[in-house]
């Protein structure tokens, strides 16, 4: 059988040192160990749960006659009492609301039931404006024509009564 010496390695052995001295070019043991990576690794999104999930969820613990029975339960889906709490509270104020997902950003803004009126107002007028610009320079090109040919206004309007 033959013994290992100090100057003989094993195969595979790399990195060991001759005692106290390391030898030209050889790694100390644990210098070859896995660095970590310095990538930051991505946060997990949060889960969001629907009613149905979170009704499901409480029926069933809710059956739960056992000792253990919720910690199985709560186990097996990953949540915590809290969650359980939470969820019986919100079902006890009756706020299925609270159960469903909420929708997000801003809230809708309801219509005034007068605003339609205005709006319908606010067009019959600007018509009204334009058809009153139309009737003012008719009137503007009578006048010039009337002085033009030399009728005077006064005489029209006292053969017209």
């Amino acid at each position: 059988m033959m013994t290992q010496t100090e100057n003989q390695r094993p195969e595979g052995e790399i990195g060991v040192t001759e005692g106290v001295r390391r030898t030209t070019g050889v790694t100390p043991i644990g210098a070859h160990m896995n660095v970590p990576d310095p990538e930051v690794p991505e946060r997990k999104n949060r889960r969001r749960f629907t009613a149905r999930y979170k009704l499901r969820i409480l029926e069933e613990a809710d059956a739960c006659t056992e000792p253990g029975q919720i910690g199985v339960l709560l186990r097996r889906e990953g949540l915590y009492s809290s969650n359980l709490t939470t969820w019986r509270k919100q079902r006890e104020k009756g706020l299925l609301d609270a159960l469903s997902p909420r929708k997000r950003g801003r809230k809708k803004i309801e219509k005034s039931p007068l605003s339609e009126e205005v709006a319908r107002l606010q067009r019959e007028t600007e018509r009204l404006k334009r058809k009153l610009k139309q009737a003012e320079r008719i009137i503007e090109v009578q006048k010039k024509i009337s002085e033009i040919l030399g009728i005077s206004q006064d005489q029209s309007e006292e053969s017209s009564l």
